[in-house]
């Protein structure tokens, strides 16, 4: 009946292809050791086109939505606070990247999406479905969502505005140069809103330079971005009028060192100030302040003509300084080394094993196998296994309020993912996939309690169960347009947590579903409609629907976005409504292009 009721919702919908349907043009970096075709891929990755729809796109939120294994629970419009769940994990088992660099709060999972680059810098999304801590550490349990910025091809301004509905009023800018070996690119944001309802109003600003030159040593990337988003934060961590502010600073180099080597030097500073009654400060404020390291360096010497093996190692310092939690530091290093086999179009196989110190004496070894092969021309079947792990956050370990306590004797959490799937493909006009997974927990963290009378307390526990199931179909249609249909369906172990109430474990999504479709119409207008179901554990299934249509050529291109186009009363997060209907509408400018 749940799938019946799911399925009733999605009947009306009508949505989105959000990237090309041609593999062959899709080359992925997340879930690979060096980019690799999206067709050759041994893991369940997907790219998320930005730059192609960015004119029927407003925020990261719409492009994490395109996916029916991610489930993204916000407390406000643009992702305001948002927590990014893949396959049922919870918001910290989500590691978040920036061209492959760590983004992911030690605080606090919760600021994970505090992504300081603007939509306007980004090329693609690349998603990894399940675990991925061989190739990034900690954080990587339920997959990896990792942020690509873009790479200048010509030299051009645009800028772009746009108001609408609870005082929405945005302005955005790019400016790229091209010139040989040297390339810029700077790009701002500005988002504001009065809210919908009282106390949920937010001010989001942006702004980052990307600077790329090639050198006989090698190609230099030099990235500098930062983000202040202060917002109303009503009922998002209880019944208070709260009201929180993060700022975000990220600074990373990177440098090829010739053909085959790579290093990388990043540095994140975040900053959080909550106030849990937004207009009596004095009765209860916290202050954080979280700066973290990483080194990276990275190497591939080929074996044989279809064999290669990569090694590498990276060293993290993070360190916490918060009136509530206190003063804390941890540093940690690995060391990591995998095996790569394929013969183009035939079959793959990739073998990998890394080792995570900190401390005197604590350490995880996480290894990988997977592996594909081509049955027919149109058919591949693909398997894999991989180990991941996640450690305590600052906030699991040392928070404590009148309603919460963490607990420093928490360990880390530890997890085996098997998948399986099969993909078809009839060139560049129809394909179709299926994946099973199945993923095996030791020591999740959670806030628990026996009672409503309890306080939530952090602890492990020993066993818990995810398995589910991955469907999807796209085609090219007549014309310009393109269908795309996807499905999840996820079971989890309902008995592990026993005799306790959740925060936050079992609030995953049993039935996610997406239907998208997009065309260009006569006088290059672009329409793009997204339409979505979900029913979570235990509560009842609700479905949304988002169009968005824009001008794609010309100098002026005028746009307009409808969110929530049928009105549905529902909440990501219990106890946080989301806004109905609502209308934003603006132009994009081409100031110049040497295009």
């Amino acid at each position: 009946m749940a799938f019946l009721r799911y399925a009733a919702l999605l009947g009306y919908a009508s949505a989105v292809a959000a990237q090309p349907l041609d593999r062959h043009e899709s080359v992925i970096v997340t879930g690979s050791w060096e980019p690799v075709p999206l067709e050759e891929a041994d893991r369940t990755v997907r790219s998320l086109d930005v730059r192609a729809l960015r004119l029927v796109s407003s925020t990261f939120a719409d492009f994490l939505r395109l996916d029916s294994s991610l489930d993204l629970r916000q407390r406000s419009p643009n992702a305001i606070q948002g927590d990014l769940s893949i396959r049922g994990s919870t918001f910290g088992q989500t590691l978040v990247l920036l061209n492959g660099l760590r983004l992911n709060d030690v605080q606090s999972g919760h600021h994970n999406l505090d992504i300081p680059v603007p939509i306007e810098a980004v090329d693609r999304i690349e998603i990894l479905r399940g675990s991925g801590s061989t190739l990034y550490g900690s954080d990587a349990v339920g997959g990896v969502v990792n942020v690509i910025t873009r790479k200048p091809e010509t030299s051009e301004m645009r800028l772009r505005t746009a108001a609408g509905s609870w005082g929405t009023n945005e302005q955005r800018g790019v400016l790229t140069i091209r010139a040989n070996a040297f390339s810029q690119q700077l790009s701002f944001a500005r988002d504001f809103s009065t809210g919908f309802v009282p106390n949920r109003d937010y001010r989001n600003l942006s702004a980052a330079s990307v600077t790329g030159f090639a050198s006989r040593l090698g190609q230099t990337e030099l990235t500098l971005a930062h983000n202040d988003r202060p917002f109303g934060a009503e009922r998002f961590y209880g019944n208070f009028s709260s009201w929180e502010r993060t700022k975000g600073w990220f600074a990373a180099l990177r440098q090829n060192l010739g053909a085959r080597t790579q290093a990388a030097l990043a540095f994140r500073r975040h900053t959080d100030l909550f106030v849990l009654h937004r207009y009596r400060p004095e009765l209860y404020t916290n202050r954080h302040a979280v700066e973290s390291w990483q080194i990276t360096l990275r190497r591939l010497d080929a074996l044989a003509t279809n064999t290669r093996i990569y090694w590498g190692g990276e060293a993290l310092r993070d360190a916490i300084d918060s009136n509530n939690l206190g003063g804390h530091d941890r540093a940690r290093g690995a060391a990591y080394v995998a095996l790569d086999a394929r013969a183009l179009r035939r079959f793959s196989f990739n073998a990998g094993v890394r080792d995570e110190v900190w401390g005197s004496a604590n350490h995880v070894v996480s290894p990988s196998f997977s592996g594909g092969f081509w049955i027919l021309p149109v058919f591949r079947v693909r398997a894999s296994a991989s180990r991941a792990f996640r450690l305590p956050t600052y906030t699991d370990l040392y928070y404590r309020d009148p309603a919460n306590a963490g607990s420093p004797h928490l360990r880390p959490e530890r997890a085996w993912n098997y998948e399986a799937g099969i993909d078809w493909s009839r060139g560049s006009y129809l394909r179709a996939g299926v994946t099973v997974f199945h993923r095996r927990e030791r020591d999740g963290i959670d806030y628990v309690r026996r009672s409503p009378a309890e306080i939530w307390t952090a602890r492990n526990f020993q066993r818990l169960e995810f398995t589910g199931v991955e469907a999807s179909a796209a085609a090219r249609l007549y014309g310009s347009q393109s269908l795309e249909l996807q499905y999840t369906a996820l079971h989890g172990a309902q008995n592990a947590l026993a005799g306790y109430q959740s925060k936050y474990v079992f609030n995953y999504p049993v039935h996610a579903g997406l239907a998208s479709w997009h065309t260009i119409l006569p006088r290059d207008i672009l329409v793009r409609v997204r339409a979505g179901a979900l029913e979570r554990v235990q509560r009842d299934p609700y479905g949304v629907v988002d169009a968005y249509a824009a001008r794609a050529r010309g100098n002026v291109r005028p746009f307009v976005h409808v969110t929530n186009l049928t009105g549905t009363a529902y909440e990501e997060i219990a106890g946080v409504a989301m806004p109905g209907r609502g209308i934003v509408a603006g132009i994009e400018l081409l100031i110049f292009s040497s295009r």
